[in-house]
């Protein structure tokens, strides 16, 4: 990859950052106009939903995106084939490609980059990069991992070859790993590579020996090395934390940058479109991409609109993910996210005997940084029962870590009013990543517990 192209598209990328909240939106709409034409000229499945939907030609340059009809992955599976704008692209034989035994970042056919999304369906969606949407793409998330800081200071850092480490899934076509690996190409930089899978002693190993100054992954992951460095059984000097494939809930913002001293940086993205947007901090809320997406909610509903990727348009796109939309601040154009709860899938619902409903976000237990507790998990046992399972150190002290855990969980529940919510615990050996995704589900699927006690 051409360093010298990237920064300079780069430089160019960034200038948007910059114009007026009018111009922001008057670049946007432009955008999503050259993107509603070209569906309808080379799609044929949005030309018939958009003529099914009343839409004529004419219209396009002028009816609200709300006036369009939604899609999502139910639809996009059904109608991949003739959704897409490329013509030597068909489903079954990506998942042919993406059964390979050996999965890894080259793209399909050398040109196609293909994103692996696994789901409540069942069956896996796939989402399409071509080199163009790509670079684009890329280019959101270098700026964004760079956010806040100048030109001049980002040519500096680049200049010493900084030394990455990424820690996540990393051994298939996970979205997060293929973008950050060839953004960290992109520019030039040192990285290594850090599953999630890897024995904890061998972190321990390979940071030493790596001496990493920049760190990106999933935040549950990047608290693990946190705790290492507190611990004292490694030692780093890191310029900048990126957060990214997970929610960063509020306290583990404050952890990482008590331990690590220095920025922490959260990039939102989805398979869908890996450039979503950028937090530095609670204050500002999470600024999103409005150059490179549209996003609406309705009904606490949350659509996307691709403004890149041609090869596969995605317009108004359901996606899983809570968001409350503010309008921009003086000193951004961008449209601001007040609040990223998480996906559907990842919220508990009970229901009491009175028909009472209301649900239990798994992140509502961020508090939960209790010394030796390395992981948990929920699993909903009945309409009003729930079992946490718990990871901890070798040498934790169970016994506290439990009364702990129940105290934070009694208090969580009564404020929620879910007095009436049974829950059980249950210390286990290790949680396991999902090996769809790669990653740590909050939420795993309801079988016969091994009860604890009652509470």
């Amino acid at each position: 990859m051409n360093v010298v192209k990237i920064l300079m598209d780069l430089v160019r990328f960034m200038k948007n950052s910059r114009l007026t909240e009018a111009q922001m939106k008057e670049l946007q709409n432009r955008k999503l106009r050259e993107m509603l034409r070209f569906a309808w000229n080379h799609s044929a499945f949005y030309r018939r939903a958009f003529e099914k939907a009343g839409i004529t030609e004419e219209q396009l340059d002028s009816l609200p995106l709300s006036a369009f009809p939604t899609i999502d992955k139910r639809i996009l599976i059904e109608h991949f084939d003739e959704l897409i704008t490329v013509s030597d692209l068909r489903q079954e034989d990506l998942r042919k490609f993406d059964a390979q035994t050996e999965a890894d970042r080259k793209p399909y056919q050398g040109k196609y980059h293909v994103v692996h999304s696994s789901g409540s369906t069942g069956k896996p969606g796939y989402f399409i990069y071509d080199e163009a949407a790509w670079h684009t793409m890329l280019l959101g998330i270098i700026r964004g991992a760079l956010w806040n800081m100048t030109m001049p200071q980002i040519l500096k850092l680049l200049a010493g070859r900084p030394r990455i480490i990424y820690i996540a899934a990393t051994d298939g076509r996970y979205g997060g790993a293929m973008a950050v690996g060839d953004g960290i190409d992109g520019v030039g930089a040192r990285q290594m590579y850090l599953d999630i899978k890897t024995p904890l002693k061998d972190w321990i190993d390979h940071v030493r020996k790596f001496k990493p100054n920049i760190i990106i992954g999933y935040p549950s992951a990047v608290k693990i090395l946190a705790e290492l460095v507190g611990e004292g059984k490694v030692q780093v000097q890191i310029k900048r934390v990126i957060s990214c494939g997970e929610p960063l809930s509020v306290g583990l913002r404050k952890l990482l940058e008590k331990t690590f001293l220095c920025p922490v940086i959260n990039i939102y993205g989805a398979s869908e479109s890996l450039a979503l947007g950028v937090e530095t901090g609670k204050e500002d809320g999470m600024l999103l991409f409005d150059d490179l997406n549209v996003i609406e909610v309705e009904n606490g509903v949350m659509y996307l609109t691709s403004l890149y990727n041609f090869a596969q348009p995605l317009i108004r796109y359901r996606i899983s993910d809570h968001l409350t939309l503010k309008a921009p601040m003086h000193s951004s154009p961008f449209t601001r996210a007040e609040i990223l709860l998480g996906r559907n899938e990842d919220l508990l619902w009970f229901e009491a005997g009175d028909g009472h409903r209301d649900f239990l976000h798994p992140l509502a237990v961020e508090g939960f940084c209790i010394e030796g507790l390395l992981d948990y998990q929920f699993r909903q046992t009945a309409p009003d029962a729930f079992e946490m399972l718990a990871e901890t150190a070798p040498d934790a002290q169970i016994s506290e870590i439990e009364a702990e855990m129940l105290r934070q969980m009694k208090a969580i529940l009564q404020e929620k009013h879910l007095g009436y919510v049974q829950f059980y615990m249950r210390f286990v050996d290790a949680i396991l990543p999902d090996p769809a995704t790669g990653k740590k589900p909050l939420i795993v699927p309801s079988e016969k517990p091994e009860m604890g006690e009652a509470v």
